[in-house]
């Protein structure tokens, strides 16, 4: 089996994903009372046993690459980069035998000619514009994983100095199923299964006494509810918007560690500008809509304060209006994407230094930086719901006399 870079850092994700659960088991053990010294050395033997075993493995593939491929092409960590954190029209799983492996998505386009259709698959995994795919009487490519339709009469696609195509062109709207897009539905389709489950054990439990996948449900629900609810909007006011802030919590937060399972090749969903956009949209419009004559006479005309004053405060606090939904949006697209990034970044190191004495070091930070992203996650979900619990609060909160 031939080896590259691609190949070489999907293995590399795998490992370092699996061991990291193997740190994150330490604490729940701890906390139920069954560690012990000697499970902890058996497991920290089997650690190093499997890096040590890694790193050999990937020392003969390397070196057996360099042998047979003479000089390997020159490795760009940039563009590596930014083609796994960004969407894709296919969903790739992992390659087997040298060819990959993926979950074919339905591309959907409208142009001049009308609404087209086909499979993600005729793009055979090609992101480069080379193969064409002809399709009512137009030609389409995939370019850096964006569906070009060619100008009459081209028969490929050609680049300019900064390589956007020349002659070929977006079509009016693009429609297609994403690998985020699938993504977001799976999710949507898991949390309606864990909740749908939770509430049929509580509908067959007689005494209301949680069990099963209800008894982890109820301690999250409880904590939004009495941690984030309560405090930030009131005890009189928060139930109305229960619904909303358990759905952004648990949608975020589960999309999150999608994120973080290689063999769903990082499908980054909360990575996703217009993802975090559309969240912070639906908490301005909340908010917005919720508002009292407390919340907007604190917007344009400040009480307590003198006249000129009150004018002076008026173009902050609308400004502040709008600022508030883009720092919520800016920050969870931020810390997510950041911590794939530094990630693949990591990884990079081997194939830029072309030295596998530099492995050990990237797998050793790669792990912590995956272990710190695992609590990530679920910070995010509730640095989000906090935050929209806090705005809800501003806007219905009464005047104190």
């Amino acid at each position: 089996m031939k080896y590259n870079a691609k190949n070489t850092l999907k293995i590399i994700s795998k490992l370092v994903f699996v061991n990291s659960f193997n740190v994150r088991t330490f604490a729940p053990n701890l906390k139920q009372g069954i560690f012990n010294p000697v499970r902890m050395r058996m497991n920290t033997l089997k650690n190093i046993i499997l890096s040590a075993l890694f790193i050999a493995v990937f020392s003969v593939s390397f070196a057996s690459e360099t042998k047979e491929g003479g000089e390997d092409e020159k490795f760009d960590p940039k563009e590596m980069i930014l083609h796994h954190v960004k969407d894709a029209y296919g969903m790739h799983l992992f390659d087997w035998n040298d060819h990959p492996v993926s979950i074919p998505l339905p591309v959907i386009t409208y142009t001049d000619k009308g609404l087209t259709m086909f499979s993600s698959s005729e793009f055979h995994h090609d992101y480069n514009g080379e193969v064409i795919v002809e399709k009512n009487g137009q030609r389409f490519v995939n370019v850096h994983e964006k569906v070009y339709v060619l100008d009459e009469g081209a028969s490929g696609v050609t680049y300019d100095a900064e390589h956007h195509p020349t002659n070929a062109h977006r079509p009016k709207f693009d429609l297609s199923i994403t690998r985020n897009v699938f993504m977001m539905w799976v999710s949507i389709a898991v949390l309606l299964l864990i909740f749908l489950t939770a509430a049929r054990r509580y509908k067959k439990s007689e005494d209301n006494i949680p069990s099963g996948i209800a008894s982890f449900i109820e301690p999250l629900v409880l904590f939004v509810r009495d941690e984030i609810a309560k405090p930030m909007i009131g005890e009189h006011k928060y139930k109305r918007y229960m619904p909303y802030l358990l759905t952004i919590f648990f949608f975020i937060w589960i999309n999150n560690i999608f994120g973080l399972i290689p063999i769903l090749n990082g499908a980054n969903l909360s990575g996703n500008i217009a993802f975090t956009f559309t969240l912070a949209a639906i908490t301005f419009i909340i908010t917005t809509f919720s508002g009292n004559k407390n919340y907007w006479q604190h917007i344009f005309w400040m009480p307590g304060v003198p006249v000129p004053m009150k004018i002076f405060l008026m173009p902050i606090e609308i400004i502040g209006m709008f600022v508030k939904p883009i720092s919520l949006m800016i920050r969870l697209f931020a810390n997510i994407t950041a911590g794939h990034v530094i990630i693949l970044a990591l990884m990079s190191l081997i194939f830029v230094f072309k030295t596998i004495a530099i492995a050990p070091v990237s797998v050793a930070f790669s792990l912590f930086i995956t272990v710190i992203e695992v609590i990530v996650t679920a910070i995010q979900a509730y640095i989000f719901t906090i935050l929209s619990a806090l705005y809800f609060g501003m806007a219905t909160e009464e005047a104190h006399h």
